[in-house]
């Protein structure tokens, strides 16, 4: 239904596929950046979900150069999927949180391969201004330019609750400044941050109405050594079931336009790490029961989009 394909959402895999007529392989990257929700700066302790890694799930250290993890993502890609097409991805932290100077040589240094054909930058909406838009707009002549924004929720007492140390207007005014210099946006949301339904939902129609890019959805999980884990142990919370999550990723793919790809819909940073819930480590079983649900349904992404 998307992309030549039977997926009843538009995969951004398969998006990528199609546009560069292979598939196309992210490479993480640690570029030892920080976070204003970690630092001290907005607040301490940061989100309380985030844990030491900065919601960074490869191997890959920051004691090695951006060019020793383009080279070793490749080659390791490479061999393993025979991959040919490449995005540098910066994922830990807030990856526009440095002076314009000091990310211009950053961006630059993960271009260093022939193969590279996008990039993605993962950062907070509280993390941009002008001069660092610009600076990113400057490469989507040549690169499939991303930016994702950290999101979670539209509810400003849901980001509260979670310590995200900025409010949806702050997300707003970021997300318009990006879409006027013509970057691609992707926005991450959670699940699971105990709203009900509907207010779930209003998000989904909020992103809708933006027409959005791209879409990350995560389940909220407790990673171990985070304030979340200890808030779980402490009895306080619950997560959701996998049908629940199930049924919720089914409602809010209905809402958002055809046109939005999906980046994201099931797992949470490493399994190794994961407390609760235990059944997000079974990430294929997770997409599967989407895909079923869905057909089950006889529904796809966007068939309540106005």
């Amino acid at each position: 239904m998307f992309n030549g394909t039977d997926k009843r959402y538009n995969q951004y895999s398969a998006y990528l596929k199609n546009k560069f007529g292979v598939k196309v392989y992210k490479i993480t990257l640690d570029a030892g950046f920080s976070c204003p929700n970690r630092d001290g700066t907005i607040s301490t302790g940061g989100c309380i979900f985030c844990d030491e890694g900065g919601s960074f799930s490869q191997a890959h250290s920051n004691l090695l150069s951006i060019e020793e993890q383009i080279d070793a993502g490749i080659k390791t890609l490479s061999a393993r999927f025979k991959a040919q097409k490449f995005m540098s991805y910066f994922q830990a932290y807030s990856n526009t949180y440095k002076p314009v100077k000091e990310l211009e040589k950053i961006y630059n240094s993960s271009l260093c391969r022939d193969e590279i054909v996008g990039l993605s930058i993962g950062t907070r909406p509280d993390c941009v201004d002008d001069e660092k838009l610009d600076l990113i707009a400057g490469y989507k002549d040549d690169y499939y330019t991303w930016i994702e924004y950290g999101l979670q929720s539209i509810h400003d007492k849901t980001l509260r609750r979670i310590n995200r140390g900025h409010d949806f207007d702050c997300f707003l005014k970021a997300y318009e400044k990006t879409k006027e210099r013509g970057i691609n946006v992707c926005v991450h949301v959670i699940f699971g941050l105990w709203e009900t339904r509907d207010e779930i939902m209003q998000t989904a129609q909020k992103l809708a109405e933006l027409k959005v890019d791209g879409v990350k959805i995560h389940m909220l999980c407790a990673l171990e050594n985070t304030k979340l884990a200890d808030m779980y142990f402490r009895g306080e919370i619950d997560f959701m079931s996998e049908e629940e999550y199930v049924q919720t990723v089914c409602d809010f793919l209905e809402y958002l336009p055809k046109t939005t790809t999906i980046h994201r819909l099931a797992g949470n940073g490493l399994k190794k790490n994961l407390i609760a819930p235990t059944w997000l480590g079974a990430k294929m079983d997770c997409l599967n029961k989407i895909d079923r649900e869905l057909m089950k349904r006889n529904s796809f992404q966007g068939i309540k989009f106005l």
